[in-house]
């Protein structure tokens, strides 16, 4: 008899007696987000960065569901929850061992060094609107690779400022174009940034264009939204009922 497979090697985690305890644990709501984050945490860490409104937009809960979940993941600790410090910035959940399938890394493997280039990589990444506002395991691991490489950090806002003008470009023609989803978005471009002899100057006019670029694209999206709120539930009924009444 062949050994089982498995059918997709990533985005799946070792669920056994650990998933098994938190499920007699936690209350339905919580033990749903609690699977969630297994599925998408670090698996040498079990920790996960996360923004509030997006866990609520992919679970399709409410933000004050999300808020009781994670206090009760917290109060039973099954999860250790550090909140983000401000709304440009994002919360970390790490699972508890006793919850975590895997043996984890300890934190020395991690040097500080690596930690704060990984959190600038981090904070440019999430700093344009043309981003999708996640920034998951795989982003972290690809950030450490260019720290362990000695990949620049100019280096990496120039390819980032490259990428990003040209999705707005892309945005601007299509709106219904993708937002930029992963930070390996912008590897091809750090070669790029290399073979490019441009000045300092040229720098600092692209990052006006990608500001201003940002800014046009914002306010038509905001438009559209409010022609798209404004717009009569049924036009030709409302025709209707204005001929009536002239």
């Amino acid at each position: 008899m062949s050994p089982l497979t498995v059918k997709r090697p990533s985005g799946f985690f070792a669920a056994g007696r650990e998933i098994e305890q938190a499920l007699a644990l936690l209350s339905d709501g919580a033990f749903k987000l609690f699977v969630w984050i297994c599925l998408h945490a670090d698996c040498r860490s079990g920790r996960l960065c996360f923004r509030h409104g997006e866990l609520a937009r992919r679970l399709g809960k409410s933000p004050r569901s999300i808020t009781s979940y994670l206090r009760e993941l917290q109060l039973k600790h099954v999860c250790q929850v550090q909140a983000a410090p401000n709304q440009h910035r994002m919360g970390s959940i790490e699972i508890a061992d006793r919850f975590w399938p895997y043996h984890k890394q300890t934190a020395e493997t991690t040097s500080n060094d690596q930690a704060n280039y990984v959190e600038q990589v981090r904070e440019l990444f999430l700093s344009r609107s043309c981003v999708h506002p996640t920034f998951g395991p795989a982003d972290e691991r690809l950030a450490a690779e260019w720290q362990q490489r000695n990949v620049p950090l100019e280096r990496i806002e120039r390819a980032y400022l490259l990428g990003c003008a040209r999705k707005y470009v892309a945005l601007t023609n299509l709106p219904t174009a993708p937002l930029i989803s992963s930070l390996r978005y912008f590897t091809r471009l750090l070669a790029e940034v290399t073979e490019l002899s441009v000045s300092d100057r040229y720098w600092r006019h692209l990052t006006r264009q990608v500001d201003q670029f940002e800014q046009r694209w914002r306010q038509s999206a905001a438009e559209q939204v409010g022609q798209a709120n404004f717009a009569p539930a049924n036009p030709g009924l409302t025709a209707s009922k204005q001929g009536e009444t002239r």
